[in-house]
């Protein structure tokens, strides 16, 4: 009995074991094969042909949402806006200068020092109650300081006598009355003051623009004068064309063109230590070109004691004049330099016909009698005067604002 329940016993191990090989061998035929060791690649999305539409950011997104099987949540993909290069810098702006009309009239403050020295010292002197001959040489002192000249000096001291003496009685007004008609009797109302910019006839019968040429020596402020006359002129209606023919002095074209800049007007250069009547004559001949109502010509600002210099200065007058006639010959003096300007202005007029005078640094001088003394010298008007740094301080000459700048109201 043992032996049949042990038989079956063994019996039954051994049926399961054969079970369980089966088993294994059926779950081993089920596996998957194993993950390939090398990654697949996948090319990228080949890119639209002509014709076709690119895929838009949201299209991608529509398209891995259908994909993946998720609600499209309706949320709207915004497109960061492309970054700005660096922009371009902008042209300087064209500046508009203040008109010239009554432009004196605005900047007399500027001759304070003139007027405490000569037009209030003259009142006081002649207010005295006796004008006894010390006093008379006082007046004269006054006059001489200021650079009056000696010959206009002696005029007006004789032209003073002979009316106080007539006055009798003396009051202020009176006194300021006759002072004012004298020193503009001595300055002079008639002289045409206005720079001479009318269009000229050229030598094959064409119109060209009118020619202004500024001379002067070093120092005097000649090319910074050219160009605030640039700006006077643009804001009486000119187009204007600036020939920089100071080729010798470093930097004397770069300053000249700024200035144009400023105002819009085309300058004409040429190359360092070139020469100069070359530059003036293409100067004029862009003149025409363009159709511009005056060229300006800087020269080079000359030593009066450089004879050969001098010499080439004519030179470039001559040659200009290949074009047609110049209209303005404009002499640039220093106020206070006195009568050393006044040798300036002699050596300069046997050179080139001066034709008008514009005295600089005339504010914080009492020099305003120089004035005078430079049209006596050269029989030729006094046009501009400079009364400031700023780029419209260059101002017309009228007689009557600058007498009464010099006496007070």
């Amino acid at each position: 009995m043992e032996i049949v329940i042990l038989a079956v016993v063994i019996a039954v191990v051994a049926l399961g074991a054969i079970s369980g090989l089966v088993v294994s061998s059926r779950k081993k035929k089920k596996l998957p094969p194993p993950p390939p060791t090398t990654p697949s690649v996948t090319a990228p999305p080949a890119e639209p042909q002509v014709g076709e539409d690119a895929e838009t950011p949201r299209d991608e997104e529509r398209r891995t949402i259908e994909e993946v099987g998720l609600p499209d949540s309706g949320a709207t993909l915004v497109e960061e806006p492309p970054v700005a290069g660096p922009e371009a810098p902008a042209a300087p702006a064209v500046e508009v200068p203040e008109p010239t009309a009554g432009r004196l009239v605005r900047l007399r403050a500027r001759l304070s020092r003139s007027q405490n020295s000569l037009g209030q010292g003259l009142l006081t002197l002649l207010s005295r109650e006796h004008l006894d001959e010390d006093t008379w040489e006082e007046i004269e002192d006054t006059l001489l300081t200021a650079d009056v000249g000696v010959q206009p000096t002696q005029e007006l001291v004789e032209r003073l006598r002979e009316r106080v003496k007539v006055l009798g009685t003396r009051t202020p007004d009176e006194l300021r009355g006759l002072l004012r008609e004298e020193l503009l009797h001595l300055i002079g109302t008639e002289a045409d003051r206005a720079v001479n910019t009318a269009n000229g006839l050229g030598a094959n019968g064409q119109e060209i623009p009118g020619v202004v040429m500024v001379v002067g020596v070093n120092g005097t402020g000649k090319t910074t004068t050219t160009g605030k006359l640039a700006r006077v002129l643009v804001a009486d209606g000119k187009s204007v064309v600036l020939g920089a023919a100071d080729t010798f002095r470093a930097a004397a074209a770069d300053q000249l063109q700024t200035w144009g800049e400023r105002v819009g007007a085309r300058t004409v250069r040429g190359p360092e230590a070139g020469d100069p009547a070359s530059v003036a004559f293409d100067s004029v001949k862009e003149g025409i070109s363009e159709g511009a109502d005056v060229v300006l010509i800087d020269t080079a600002g000359r030593l009066h004691t450089k004879t050969g210099l001098m010499d080439e200065l004519g030179k470039v007058k001559r040659v200009v004049e290949k074009h047609g006639p110049v209209g303005e010959v404009l002499l640039v003096l220093d106020a206070t330099t006195g009568q050393n300007g006044l040798v300036q202005a002699r050596v300069f007029a046997e050179v080139v016909d001066i034709t008008g005078v514009v005295l600089t640094k005339l504010d914080g001088t009492a020099k305003g009698g120089i004035i005078v003394a430079v049209q006596r010298e050269l029989g030729v008007p006094v046009k501009l005067v400079g009364l400031g740094e700023g780029a419209d301080d260059l101002a017309p000459f009228e007689p009557e604002a600058f007498v009464d700048a010099l006496i007070g109201d």
